[in-house]
């Protein structure tokens, strides 16, 4: 039987994949919900969803739709701004439905805590989108890595993460600019990549902050089996020239041991397939967005060190 969702965020920029996977897992957007009224989107997959801008309206359908109908939202998808996430999740367990929210979860870990707390109340689960653990390239990393530690489970990988991702001035006028609503860059753009190195090289055992600025953070992580360069930023003067060259906006690098991992394609349908599996019931819940979350909020409560030790080359960028 096709299941009935609701959403909320439905103007952000994510929310489209979300209403994507919707409809390519057959089933339906009963109602969706953003203060902004730019969703004509919406039209393009489930133009008979009910629309509010207003989230007191949008909760007293969700209640009444259940009463009136005999029916209930199976699922909440959640898109809307970091800091809200905390507060729709759980509005989603208490009105009876299973949570599936956009990364960061929420920003900080004593949330997940507390929504786990939530979960045994209601019986209802909350996931995390956490694509790349759903990534052909990266699941053939993972694999690969874990029969090399079967050999020598001493083993510890050099890894660089480089992610640059130009955004204009309106970044830093919307939420995603303020740290306290979007969790700083680490979070915004950062944390799924976290997510997939813990995955495939362990725990973090070391956390160490180079630099943090408006526009770029980096740092150097010691997993269990990985020593990690890290370098986020949002400014496009930081992008290599060759790639500009290209005319590309946005730089994705990872190496390891030297040996670049090519991942650059295979996201077009990583919602879907994410979709498909919380469906089934093997989703990522609270437990797998534990450690990035961790991560990413030390990160954003470390005192930078300067580039001192095992810093990004990409450092130089920025600091001269």
């Amino acid at each position: 039987m096709p299941k009935n969702f609701a959403l909320i965020g439905a103007a952000g920029y994510i929310a489209p994949r979300h209403m994507k996977a919707i409809r390519e897992t057959d089933n339906t957007l009963v109602a969706a919900m953003d203060k902004c009224d730019s969703v004509g989107i919406i039209d393009s997959y489930f133009p008979e969803a009910s629309f509010f801008t207003e989230f007191e309206r949008f909760d007293r359908f969700v209640d009444k739709w259940r009463r009136d109908t005999g029916k209930k939202i199976d699922y909440m998808s959640i898109c809307s701004p970091n800091y809200l996430h905390d507060s729709h999740i759980r509005f989603a367990l208490r009105s009876g439905a299973d949570a599936i929210c956009e990364k960061p979860l929420v920003l900080n870990p004593h949330n997940i805590d507390q929504l786990k707390i939530i979960e045994e109340e209601t019986g209802k689960r909350v996931y995390n989108i956490l694509q790349l653990r759903l990534h052909p390239s990266i699941i053939a990393l993972r694999e690969k890595v874990q029969a090399e530690l079967a050999k020598d489970p001493s083993k510890i990988y050099d890894i660089d993460l480089t992610y640059l991702t130009s955004r204009g001035k309106w970044y830093f006028i919307s939420w995603k600019g303020d740290e306290s609503k979007s969790g700083g860059i680490a979070s915004n753009i950062g944390v799924h990549f976290y997510d997939m190195l813990t995955w495939i090289f362990g725990d973090v055992e070391e956390n160490i902050v180079n630099l943090k600025t408006p526009f770029a953070n980096a740092g150097y992580l010691r997993l269990k089996h990985a020593r990690v360069r890290w370098f986020l930023s949002v400014k496009y003067d930081y992008i290599p020239d060759e790639i500009k060259a290209q005319g590309q906006r946005t730089y994705r690098s990872i190496t390891v041991n030297g040996e670049e991992i090519e991942f650059s394609g295979g996201f077009t349908d990583l919602h879907t397939r994410s979709y498909e599996e919380i469906i089934k019931g093997n989703g990522f819940g609270l437990d797998e967005a534990y450690g990035s979350i961790q991560t990413v909020s030390a990160i954003r409560n470390i005192e930078p060190v300067g580039l001192v030790g095992e810093y990004h080359p990409f450092c130089k960028l920025v600091v001269g």
